[in-house]
């Protein structure tokens, strides 16, 4: 197997970027440079604390990590997970000092990117500045589609979304079946997530597994049909932007994706 074509089905900063601007053999080989400077983490271990003046950039490389404020009266809300292949803090060299936490939710290795390697790459590559802006501007893109659900979906219909959103985001680097991926969050996590009770979360996990929409077992998610999970909450995909979408060949996880509507 050529071993850029290897690279490509291993690395998940790689694999995901290549839903958005076109990168060549060269980029990919830079980007994947990013991965040496990794260390493990711990759940529940602060990433990026609140206040911090960032030396460097955050690469989840693997494992799960969330970014969460806290309220004055000590409240958590979650918003935002953290999947293999997103950037925690890009924006951190020009925002400065972050505004919110970021922390490991499962054991993660993370990238620790100097800000001069970055700043190299940006300002002499416009094709990976155009990369790295592309997946920023998809978070912020999550990040309104998670605000339309807090304000406009049911409970129910916000856990169904959020489920595929998580099936179709670990798809994409490799990480996910075809109905099923990983699912660390626990029902309070879930429910800082999405503005409810914990309760309130366990009853509507149970009334979807009764309709027969998800299957829960051993911290993986199974949907049966995700078409149909899809219509119930109406799961529309093009939030995410893939301006290429991954054939079987190039994705490496046996998954063939259509248009952004028909995935």
């Amino acid at each position: 197997m050529d071993a850029t074509v290897a690279l490509s089905r291993s690395n998940p900063l790689i694999l995901r970027l290549r839903h958005g601007p076109d990168l060549d053999a060269g980029d990919r080989a830079l980007l994947a440079d990013f991965s040496k400077f990794n260390r493990n983490l711990e759940p529940q271990q602060d990433i990026v604390r609140a206040g911090d003046v960032a030396a460097g950039v955050h690469l989840i490389l693997e494992g799960f990590a969330f970014r969460y404020k806290l309220i004055d009266d000590g409240q958590r809300q979650i918003i935002g997970l953290l999947l293999p292949g997103d950037f925690c803090d890009l924006q951190s060299v020009v925002l400065g000092p972050s505004d919110h936490y970021i922390a490991a939710l499962t054991a993660c290795t993370v990238a620790d990117i100097p800000q001069e390697r970055i700043d190299s790459l940006v300002f002499r590559d416009s094709r990976l500045a155009r990369a790295l802006w592309w997946a920023t501007l998809v978070d912020e893109s999550i990040l309104r589609e998670w605000l339309a659900s807090m304000g406009q979906r049911s409970a129910d219909k916000r856990i169904a979304h959020l489920f595929c959103e998580l099936l179709l985001r670990q798809q994409l680097v490799g990480a996910a079946g075809e109905h099923d991926c990983p699912l660390p969050l626990t029902q309070p996590m879930l429910a800082d997530i999405l503005g409810i009770t914990t309760i309130h979360v366990s009853r509507i996990l149970r009334d979807l597994r009764l309709a027969g929409l998800i299957q829960l077992k051993d911290r993986r998610l199974n949907i049966p049909d995700v078409g149909r999970l899809r219509t119930f909450c109406d799961f529309d995909p093009s939030y995410l932007h893939l301006i290429r979408t991954p054939d079987h060949e190039a994705g490496g996880n046996g998954l063939r994706i259509g248009s952004q509507r028909e995935i």
